[in-house]
């Protein structure tokens, strides 16, 4: 008699952490990674993360969307996937942007320092080799 005068406040109470916890496992994924992207975009390296890390998640996640359509599971495990797979490709593309712009910054540091010689700039190009 007294557990059915409470099912006014159990029953809301049981949908409240049953959402609580499918929003984790959505979410719970994805929360290592914010961190990491700040980390990068401040700095401008991405010397540290592992883009294979990335590969290997995106193929894993695909594969559970593409079994999905074979054997449905429950539903926050695939926005799970689809959140991981976001995420991933935003990995990817802040780390090639980073390394692109690194690689084209010591290219040009590479450009600049060959037309100086340890005496000083090159007043003109010459086809024979300049001792200083």
């Amino acid at each position: 008699m007294e557990a059915e005068g409470l099912d006014w406040l159990l029953v809301p109470l049981h949908q409240l952490v049953s959402w609580g916890a499918a929003a984790a496992m959505v979410f719970g994924g994805v929360v290592p990674y914010v961190p990491q992207y700040r980390d990068i975009r401040r700095t401008q390296n991405a010397d540290g993360f592992s883009t294979y890390v990335c590969l290997v998640l995106l193929v894993a996640n695909i594969l559970r969307i593409l079994f999905w359509f074979g054997r449905r599971f429950e539903s926050p495990l695939l926005w799970q996937s689809a959140i991981m797979i976001l995420t991933m490709l935003l990995m990817l593309k802040l780390c090639t942007e980073v390394r692109v712009a690194n690689e084209l910054n010591a290219r040009r540091r590479s450009f600049a320092a060959s037309r100086w010689c340890s005496c000083g700039p090159v007043a003109m190009p010459s086809r024979r080799p300049t001792s200083c």
